[in-house]
């Protein structure tokens, strides 16, 4: 099966060796994507602003796969502190509505760039 690679000129340059997300078939497997600005290269304050951040990043590594959030079929969420799951979740809410995908969320013990929130997804185009 092929494989491209997906990068994407509206979401934060990768803090290490990978890329925005892989193509094979019709599968799209996004890395995690922090709360990043993509312009500044900086975190915002608390994990709302950086989990409402991490989720527009998401949708500009999908939109460089003509794909959208509606495509998403799978979604790890990582939290520095699990404590932050309500406070998420009302972000999470505004962003994956109708048939929402699956999701795991776990805690992280740490997150690159002492991060709050990351999200990495697989999204499929929708017939």
């Amino acid at each position: 099966m092929r494989r491209d690679t997906i990068a994407a000129e509206n979401a934060p340059a990768a803090v290490g060796p990978y890329v925005h997300a892989v193509k094979v078939g019709d599968f799209v497997f996004t890395s995690g994507q922090l709360g990043l600005d993509p312009v500044t290269g900086t975190l915002p304050e608390g994990v709302e602003a950086q989990a409402d951040q991490a989720i527009r990043n998401i949708q500009a590594v999908l939109a460089a796969a003509d794909l959208t959030l509606a495509d998403v079929i799978k979604t790890t969420v990582f939290l520095a502190d699990m404590n932050d799951f309500a406070a998420i979740n009302a972000i999470y809410a505004k962003y994956f509505t109708g048939e929402t995908p699956a999701r795991s969320c776990v805690q992280a013990a740490a997150l690159p760039k002492g991060g709050l929130f990351e999200i990495e997804v697989i999204a499929v185009k929708q017939n």
